[in-house]
């Protein structure tokens, strides 16, 4: 057969997050290279009752087709939210609930993006969303991030010499950075694209998991209700249900509704219905704070092994919250020379050439500490340190 592929398709890479969690599903292997919350904080025992209460109480509704939007009563708990977290004014039909918080990517790329148009991201930037997007065959502008968050002088240059379509950032434990914006440059970020009236996609997946408790007002919230929020219940309920959500000013959503229904018609309605039963019967907060004490005493162990580990030249983050710590290696050290090595020490980390939509990042990588326990934690980075130790040895 002779099969014609898409332009878009030929030119958009595979994930490399997913190729290397193919290579590390080996039981062996001490994994630091994907995202994945630790199965062990998941309340599988109180989905499983929320899953049989439902669908005892009305499974033949809960597992019939349903509307584009998604529930009502799950959309009006996240819109409540909102409010009453954020100080949003939002409600329930600026809500559409999606197949993850990647989906909602997938859909912003539709709504927006011609081939050859231009859209703003973080440099170092999140993986999924460059894939997601290359599928439309843009032009990446990368805006590189400091301590604060985006720096504001490259973004005004960029603003100034380009027409981008939107600004796609996550403000909250960005990925892979590990970086919040300070409130202070949340504000003068938004004044700046609202100067330009440039749209900003709010990636907020890890805005519950800060290791303060403090709820951290959106980069919308200082924009007039005119920014565009994308959530996701995977980092704090289960992301093998695949629920997310995106909230959208009115116009917007009749868009993105339109390219929802044209994608697959609406999300998991039965998954929809167990996680409301689950919202209405358990103490979601409580489960949150629980998580952040957990994650939070994993990444102190991960920075003190590596305070120990590694020589004064190997630079990595101190996380506030999300998942993941950011390591900067010497000066000619690789990354992926280190991914190879320690992977044959059963050890995986993530180099950070992929989150670098225009190349670059060979010296660093990005560690995950959320899904290991303390022995794998100690014992993976002095693996890790031992690994970088050969190499520097070797490249004398």
């Amino acid at each position: 057969m002779n099969h014609r592929y898409s332009e878009r398709i030929c030119s958009t890479q595979k994930s490399f997050i997913r190729e290397i969690l193919k290579v590390t599903a080996d039981p062996e292997i001490i994994s630091f290279a994907g995202g994945l919350p630790n199965p062990n904080l998941i309340d599988d025992e109180g989905i499983q009752n929320a899953a049989a209460a439902l669908l005892k109480e009305d499974g033949k509704t809960a597992l019939q087709y349903s509307t584009t939007e998604g529930y009502l009563p799950l959309r009006e708990w996240i819109a409540e939210r909102y409010r009453t977290r954020y100080g949003l004014s939002v409600d329930a039909d600026n809500i559409l609930i999606t197949n993850g918080s990647q989906q909602c990517l997938d859909l912003v790329g539709k709504v927006y993006l011609n081939k050859g148009d231009s859209v703003i991201v973080e440099d170092p930037g999140y993986l999924g969303a460059i894939q997601s997007f290359s599928m439309f065959q843009p032009e990446f502008l990368p805006v590189p991030l400091n301590e604060e968050g985006p720096d504001l002088k490259r973004l005004t240059a960029v603003l100034e010499n380009a027409s981008p379509k939107f600004m796609y950032g996550i403000p909250n434990s960005q990925n892979p950075s590990g970086i919040t914006y300070s409130e202070t440059r949340r504000k003068e970020l938004a004044a700046l694209l609202c100067a330009h009236e440039m749209p900003f996609v709010e990636d907020d997946a890890y805005g519950e998991l800060q290791f303060d408790g403090v709820a951290r007002k959106p980069v919308s919230a200082y924009m007039d209700g005119e920014g565009i929020l994308t959530g996701s219940f995977s980092k704090i309920f289960s992301p093998g249900m695949r629920m997310g959500w995106v909230c959208a000013p009115e116009e917007v959503m009749e868009k993105i509704l339109i390219a929802k229904q044209a994608s697959d018609l609406h999300s998991n309605y039965l998954s929809q219905r167990i996680l409301a039963k689950y919202l209405e019967e358990n103490d979601i907060d409580a489960h949150i704070v629980g998580l952040n004490e957990e994650y939070r005493k994993r990444a102190e162990w991960m920075v003190s092994r590596m305070e120990e580990c590694f020589p004064d030249d190997v630079h990595f983050t101190r996380p506030t919250g999300g998942m993941f710590v950011w390591l900067t290696l010497p000066e000619g050290v690789s990354s992926t020379r280190l991914f190879d090595a320690a992977l044959k020490r059963k050890v995986a980390i993530l180099p950070g050439t992929p989150f670098y939509a225009d190349g670059g990042g060979e010296s660093t990588a990005r560690i995950n500490f959320s899904n290991s326990d303390e022995e794998q934690i100690m014992t993976g980075i002095g693996i890790v340190a031992d690994v970088l130790e050969e190499i520097r040895i070797t490249s004398q």
